[in-house]
């Protein structure tokens, strides 16, 4: 056993390499809190988490003021407890992005360091239940886009090998979005899956309204149709229609997902490593999931999901952002349209470390010891 000695803590500020528009947002920047932890062997873990362009700064104090003080001294290798403690020691800003995004930095840099340490790489270590995801896009799906982009898009997407792409609803009126989504799936065929996202945008009634109108475009999934604290109407939306009703990037708990899948009011789940406070309660959820016969299709952060997808046997899709190709010294492995886990010990992410000290914001670096 070895005992946390050190811990370090940076954020990065990461552009996105296309403009990123949904129905309630842009995503104009990745603020990427990044925490190393060292034991007293010398092993070094790395993990990360991130926003979309405010909070950062907040994430970083509640890791150097709370929880990073609190890593001094404890065992490297008690994952599980560690998460635990210091979910409870933060119980009063729980259920919160803030405390989750804080919780995740520091989770997967432990089992970065505990895979490094039995030369295991994390797909394995935390289950090795299969061996390639199903990759689909959503670069080319932005909701200002023009259809005639979009089918530019799922066509250079298709010819990848990808076996679906994304594209962003909430247009101000649904013929808008039925004639976006009809234009690329007269485009590609039946054969090629397109998943909607809506980014919480709708109330009940125009979700179901427009549920309606995409089910004869035989879409993969009405993705985050209400805001993600209306369980209700979640049920309600999932009972009027045949699509499949996505949801999670925007859930925070464990027990939150538990509350969906219970009252049937999703049929994918997209948990995020993290907003849901790291890899410990992802594969909570994903084998909650597994329970209920549902499948984990994560959201956003592929370089990570790729390995936590292999591990659990439900995971069907992994969706392709590249977002770290600037601090990586190696992208993700895609072949066939098929996204594979790195077998290199750890989270399997080659970070260039020049890269990262070039990226680092002025003044968010702090070590504890």
């Amino acid at each position: 056993m070895a005992k946390i000695v050190r811990v370090e803590a940076f954020m990065l500020d990461l552009k996105p390499k296309v403009k990123r528009t949904d129905a309630i947002q842009s995503f104009v920047s990745q603020e990427t809190p990044m925490v190393r932890i060292i034991d007293t062997d010398g092993a070094v873990g790395l993990g990360y988490s991130y926003t979309i362009g405010t909070g950062g700064p907040a994430v970083m104090s509640l890791i150097e003021r709370t929880f990073g003080p609190a890593l001094i001294g404890r065992e490297a290798d008690e994952v599980e407890r560690i998460w635990r403690d210091l979910m409870f020691m933060s119980h009063a800003t729980m259920v919160g992005a803030i405390t989750a995004l804080a919780l995740a930095a520091i989770d997967t840099a432990l089992w970065d360091l505990k895979a490094r340490r039995l030369s295991q790489p994390l797909h394995r270590l935390a289950g090795g239940a299969q061996e390639k995801i199903r990759l689909y896009s959503t670069e080319g799906g932005w909701l200002h886009l023009s259809p005639e982009a979009l089918v530019e898009d799922a066509f250079k997407t298709q010819e990848r090998g990808f076996f679906g792409a994304k594209v962003k609803i909430g247009r101000p009126h649904v013929s808008e979005d039925v004639a976006r989504l009809s234009a690329v799936r007269n485009a590609v065929g039946p054969a090629f899956d397109i998943m909607t996202d809506a980014n919480q945008a709708f109330a009940v009634d125009e979700a179901i309204r427009r549920a309606r109108h995409y089910e004869p475009l035989d879409i993969a999934w009405f993705e985050e149709p209400l805001p993600a604290d209306d369980l209700d109407g979640h049920i309600r939306l999932s009972a009027s229609t045949s699509v499949p009703v996505a949801v999670g990037e925007s859930i925070y708990s464990h027990l939150h997902f538990r509350e969906y899948l219970q009252k049937g009011a999703c049929s994918v789940v997209q948990v995020d490593v993290a907003r849901i406070g790291g890899i410990t309660p992802w594969l909570k959820v994903a084998h909650l999931a597994e329970c209920f016969n549902v499948p984990v299709c994560p959201h956003f952060l592929m370089e990570l999901h790729v390995a936590l997808c292999c591990a659990v046997p439900n995971a069907r899709w992994v969706e392709y952002i590249p977002q770290l190709d600037t601090v990586t010294t190696s992208q993700m492995r895609i072949e066939k349209g098929h996204a594979l886990p790195s077998m290199q010990p750890g989270l399997g992410i080659d970070w260039d470390e020049k890269a990262l000290a070039r990226e680092t914001v002025a003044g968010s670096a702090f070590s504890l010891q």
